[in-house]
């Protein structure tokens, strides 16, 4: 009987430690599978489907599916990662005295940032058109870019609305995409000349 009644002393303590081990291993198989599909974009996997990315985090498909529902959801943990690395950049204060300095800041600011991102960027372009998560993502990026500069321009660019608009355009993630692939820009000739152009639209 004593052997007994140390047996059912024990048994809660297993089961309680048990829950804790399965979600342990559970976080840990999530943490491994975002993980594996943010290296393969970044290595240039554009469109890494489940298989490749359950064999590069060393889980069965179905662990996948169990942890997300569709690859829609995990191109969401994508979007995720991308827009924390925006954010990180944009927490930082800008150090140009004038509004003209403060906007051409945002040349070598943004050029860091798009550089990072652009990996995660082409993958999310090439499926934002039938993804709402993506395209929730894209818009946010577009709005909070935009918001950033109407902030910072001076009054004379805030009044004229084709200077404001060259400026986004001059701004924005696709003028760098372009003229890094496309155009086969290095990241120094294409922050030289999208600083020129700003300049120019500035001074203009």
């Amino acid at each position: 009987m004593k052997g007994l009644r140390k047996l059912r002393l024990a048994e809660p303590i297993v089961e309680l430690e048990e829950p804790d081990g399965r979600r342990r291993r559970s976080q840990d198989s999530r943490a491994r599978i975002v993980a594996a599909m943010l290296d393969l974009v970044r290595e240039g996997e554009v469109s890494p489907g489940a298989e490749t990315v359950a064999a590069r985090a060393e889980v069965g498909l179905r662990t996948v599916f169990r942890h997300f529902k569709d690859m829609d959801s995990l191109y969401g943990e994508m979007s995720h990662a991308m827009e924390v690395e925006v954010r990180k950049v944009v927490a930082q204060p800008l150090k140009g005295e004038t509004a003209h300095d403060r906007v051409l800041e945002l040349v070598d600011r943004r050029a860091a940032t798009f550089e990072k991102i652009a990996p995660f960027k082409h993958a999310a372009e090439a499926h934002r058109h039938y993804s709402k998560v993506l395209a929730a993502g894209h818009n946010r990026l577009v709005t909070e870019s935009r918001e950033i500069l109407e902030r910072l321009a001076p009054p004379e660019v805030l009044a004229d609305p084709l200077k404001l608009e060259a400026l986004d355009l001059l701004l924005s993630f696709e003028a760098w995409s372009r003229l890094r692939r496309e155009q086969a820009l290095s990241v120094e000739q294409t922050r030289e000349v999208l600083a020129a152009a700003v300049k120019r639209v500035l001074e203009s």
